[in-house]
């Protein structure tokens, strides 16, 4: 009776130690804490596998990824304009992330997966909107 309470302990104690994957919701709104046209949270840290599930809170957006602004080998990723979407990130590395009719008002947002290693040098490098950059370099100092 011991040995099956202990084996049922032990297994116990392996699967209750396995990595669980988690989902992040992040809203899409007109108005928020950090002004006009922007996501909710703005900038996000998350692990291999984990999935972000954008939610049309406010009419009029989407969210999809930056082009040149994902980790290479990952995929793109882009939810329609009014629709609540996910997406399982596996690639480590750093997202940018925009709603396409208010890119050019600065409504993106970062999304680090994996290590905290910093974003590369040249992520900021390609052509944004003033006002993106400007949002993109905030949240990447807050993570």
């Amino acid at each position: 009776m011991l040995r099956m309470l202990t084996a049922a302990l032990a297994l116990a104690s392996t699967i209750g130690g396995a990595a669980v994957a988690e989902t992040y919701e992040v809203h899409m709104l007109n108005k928020g804490e950090a002004g006009n046209m922007v996501f909710e949270p703005a900038a996000l840290s998350v692990s291999a596998g984990d999935t972000i599930k954008f939610l049309a809170t406010d009419r009029g957006h989407n969210a999809e990824t930056i082009k040149g602004m994902i980790p290479k080998g990952a995929d793109a990723f882009g939810g329609k304009v009014n629709e609540e979407f996910e997406v399982t990130l596996e690639t480590k590395g750093y997202y940018a992330v925009m709603c396409k009719p208010h890119f050019s008002m600065g409504m993106v947002m970062v999304i680090q997966v994996g290590s905290k290693a910093g974003a590369p040098d040249d992520f900021l490098a390609g052509r944004l909107p003033p006002r993106a950059k400007q949002r993109l370099e905030e949240q990447l100092s807050g993570l």
